[in-house]
């Protein structure tokens, strides 16, 4: 079930209090894909999107990325596009792989966490999260338990597509705003990649708001704690 949205920021501003509210972005083509086969992303959605990224940002606590999109991409992470506070930046990096100087590593504009599955060299610059990996992956559940015990409530997972898969498939998203860019990339990277499932009955199906943008944009905003109480 999909309907217009009024205003896809209501859902953070309005979040339980008691508990983590956590919320991942994905920007992809009309096929699916989050960067072409060389890794060129820049950019696939319009500045529509880009502004309602930062909106995001300028919304949250914290944002996650994982280190895998550090290395990658150098993000900033910070709120440039709209008027707000920068929110915390907390880095899964389960092997010791974050680079030191990275802007969003570098700059202290912001409180920075780093999510390790075992104690690191020592960073003044941030503070070292300890998480238990269990088959080699930090549970998102985990990491949003203890970035709440730290005051970090209402969280943006922001990427990369495989952070955003893992905290999909462990059922740790409240929204997924999903931004598709009308162009057809062809093959390239997969905005997700989820374990195989047999029969379409296994299918996620989240209740969803869209939001068309004036530059041809289009949000759909999902539902995702809905989705998983309609399967159980």
């Amino acid at each position: 079930m999909s309907r217009m949205a009024a205003d896809p920021l209501s859902h953070i501003r309005d979040a339980p209090a008691d508990r983590p509210f956590v919320v991942a972005q994905l920007g992809q083509s009309l096929d699916g894909r989050i960067a072409t086969p060389t890794g060129a992303s820049r950019y696939i959605n319009g500045t529509c999107a880009l502004d309602h990224l930062h909106r995001l940002r300028a919304h949250v606590d914290a944002v996650v990325v994982g280190v895998g999109t550090v290395i990658a991409d150098d993000p900033a992470l910070t709120v440039r596009r709209v008027e707000g506070p920068n929110p915390a930046r907390v880095f899964i990096d389960p092997n010791g792989r974050l680079p030191a100087d990275a802007k969003c590593v570098a700059s202290d504009c912001a409180d920075r966490y780093v999510i390790r599955a075992k104690s690191g060299p020592a960073n003044r610059s941030m503070e070292e999260i300890v998480v238990s990996a269990v088959d080699g992956i930090i549970p998102p559940g985990a990491i949003a338990e203890a970035l709440f015990q730290r005051g970090l409530r209402k969280i943006l997972v922001e990427g990369g597509a495989r952070t955003i898969s893992s905290f999909v498939a462990a059922g740790c998203l409240d929204r997924l705003h999903v931004l598709v860019a009308p162009l057809i990339i062809g093959s390239g990277m997969p905005g997700m990649m989820l374990p195989p499932i047999d029969g379409l009955e296994e299918a996620i199906r989240p209740v969803v708001e869209v939001h068309v943008f004036p530059d041809g944009d289009v949000l759909f905003d999902c539902d995702m704690r809905t989705s998983r109480e309609q399967q159980s």
